[in-house]
């Protein structure tokens, strides 16, 4: 690639914050982007750097662990930050990390997250009249426990909101760091790298994070999608089978038929699926009581909650609730126990 004239010829410095379980995809598809520009141009029109709180070694939810450059507190001049999040996020809200995070933002330092890495900036209260996007697994559990009543999370697969930036999970941030390349520097140099990353396209903000229902299906059964479509936004109070049919206007027959044929279970089968699923959502992710979580999900009667829950997860939502902090606890034991030459 030829050597292009940028605006800005001083490197953009940018700032990688891991906490414990960050995604390991997420933060690396953020940073390539940056080393491919670099290598493209001919010149460090990127600098970063990897900053964990104190310093040391964060292990990702991969088990594997990258060596900051340095801490939060010798982080250096930043011209942009981002927060790189991953499972168990609310365990990660260390006040002097958000202390920190308020700071960069009293020096006018843009600020994003990666994946949960959102919920940190939120908690900081740096999100307030912003829109943003965080995992979608993540979406309904904020919403539920209206937390942020200002910040408004959309299903965005990335959200850049003026000085902030934030997507989701996987390979979202590829596309993401892509569009910033393309702001600040140049987009045919974001068109390049893309190729060279073998990426079909750069997708962008009106791109969603889940693949939809009709992507599978295709276009041949819009009745279908539809319904799926009111399933997912009725949770909470449920439309019965012949509401849903007249709402998309079919029989309830006809409906079956469709559900039989193309996902393989009756309807209500798949509504039931939808709302369980929900329902482990906010068990693991949120501190609603369990009887809470079954009002959310469309059950007036908790032991009926229970009985569903335990047939289809093999185990009640209080067993899943235990076990998983349970598990949690002994991550947190594990990553705090020193090695040893004995270890395997």
């Amino acid at each position: 690639m030829q050597q292009a004239k940028f605006h800005n010829p001083q490197p953009t410095r940018i700032g990688f914050l891991v906490v414990p379980n960050y995604s390991a995809i997420a933060f690396s598809t953020a940073i390539d982007p940056l080393r491919m520009a670099n290598q493209l141009a001919g010149i460090p029109l990127y600098e970063w750097s990897v900053i964990s709180l104190d310093g040391q070694p964060v292990p990702a939810s991969n088990g594997l662990a990258v060596s900051p450059n340095t801490d939060i507190n010798n982080a250096g001049k930043l011209d942009m930050l981002f927060v790189c999040g991953g499972i168990d996020i609310r365990d990660c809200c260390d006040q002097r990390l958000l202390r920190w995070l308020q700071s960069l933002a009293a020096q006018h330092v843009e600020l994003g997250a990666i994946c949960t890495g959102t919920y940190l900036l939120a908690r900081a209260q740096l999100l307030r009249g912003y829109r943003c996007t965080i995992h979608w697994e993540n979406i309904s559990s904020i919403d539920e426990e209206h937390q942020f009543p200002d910040t408004v999370f959309t299903s965005e697969l990335f959200v850049i909101d003026r000085d902030r930036y934030t997507c989701t999970g996987g390979i979202a941030p590829l596309d993401m760091m892509l569009n910033i390349i393309g702001q600040q520097k140049s987009r045919s140099l974001a068109e390049t790298i893309c190729e060279e990353f073998i990426h079909e396209r750069i997708r962008n903000v009106s791109d969603m994070q889940r693949i939809p229902l009709r992507v599978h299906l295709g276009t041949s059964q819009p009745k279908l999608v539809d319904t799926v479509s009111l399933m997912e936004s009725n949770i909470e109070e449920p439309l019965s089978l012949n509401d849903l049919a007249r709402l998309v206007g079919v029989s309830r027959r006809q409906l079956e038929r469709l559900f039989k044929k193309h996902l393989n279970c009756a309807p209500t089968r798949y509504y039931l699926e939808l709302r369980l699923n929900r329902a482990r959502q906010l068990l693991l992710q949120t501190n609603l009581s369990i009887i809470d979580v079954a009002l959310a999900c469309g059950f007036t009667s908790p032991p009926h909650f229970s009985k569903c829950y335990q047939h289809f997860f093999g185990h009640t939502p209080s067993q899943e609730r235990r076990g998983h902090a349970a598990s949690r606890g002994h991550t947190a034991t594990s990553a705090a126990r020193p090695a040893s030459a004995h270890d395997p």
